[in-house]
């Protein structure tokens, strides 16, 4: 059961899988509303406290796009998208508006509890760690103010730019970060779309922190979208 009474607004059309989310989400404790259209969630959104929103893109009114840049407005609160759609430009455009993770239907509860958890404890680290020195995933650690990485207490040599990598994916765990976003923030605005940079980056840096590059432990891929470090 949740401590934190959390409340989360669920706005998905289709009663069976909304009734589906509302029973996973009562069997950890949530607190929940509900809502069916996208007028419906930006009533819910201004007139109740909301820690965290399910949103369904495919909406009788508007599309869930929309609902996301107006949220992106005036409110940094975690967005998991639940949706039947897969095309991966679609996944890109609403992680890059401003959504934190993305959930292709059919999915089980175990899966989306698990994003659910790791999207609340991001925007916790947000509020509360503002002077932050260290962060830390599992063996891999980030020293801030020294700019070192350590993976099993045993320091790694990083390049400047698998520095500026790691330290972005580190302060987004457990969101997915489009190659777009990526390159934006690391080689700037005018460097264009170009991912072979990118994945070269991505090359040197797994050799140096995964056992098994192949395998990542610690930076997963999503296919077509970008990238993900882990959050445990």
């Amino acid at each position: 059961m949740s401590n934190l009474g959390e409340h989360i607004l669920v706005v998905e059309d289709d009663t069976q899988i909304r009734n589906f989310i509302c029973y996973s989400l009562h069997s950890e404790g949530y607190q929940y509303l509900t809502a069916n259209t996208g007028q419906g969630a930006m009533n819910s959104l201004v007139s109740e406290q909301i820690d965290l929103m399910l949103l369904d893109l495919g909406l009788p009114d508007f599309d869930g796009i929309e609902v996301i840049k107006k949220v992106r407005e005036w409110s940094e609160m975690p967005i998991i998208i639940v949706s039947a759609r897969d095309q991966d430009k679609e996944k890109a455009a609403a992680l890059d508006l401003g959504a934190d993770d993305y959930l292709t239907k059919p999915f089980s509860a175990t899966e989306l509890l698990a994003r659910i958890r790791v999207a609340l404890r991001h925007l916790y680290k947000q509020g509360g760690n503002k002077q932050q020195t260290s962060i830390q995933v599992g063996n891999l650690k980030i020293e801030l103010d020294k700019r070192l990485v350590f993976l099993n207490d045993t320091e790694i040599h990083t390049t400047p730019m698998e520095y500026s990598l790691l330290t972005l994916l580190f302060k987004n765990a457990g969101k997915v970060l489009t190659t777009g976003y990526i390159i934006k923030e690391i080689w700037g605005v005018g460097y264009g779309k170009d991912t072979q940079a990118l994945r070269a980056l991505m090359a040197g840096l797994r050799r140096k922190i995964e056992k098994s590059p192949a395998k990542p432990r610690y930076i997963m891929t999503e296919i077509g979208v970008g990238y993900r470090l882990v959050d445990e």
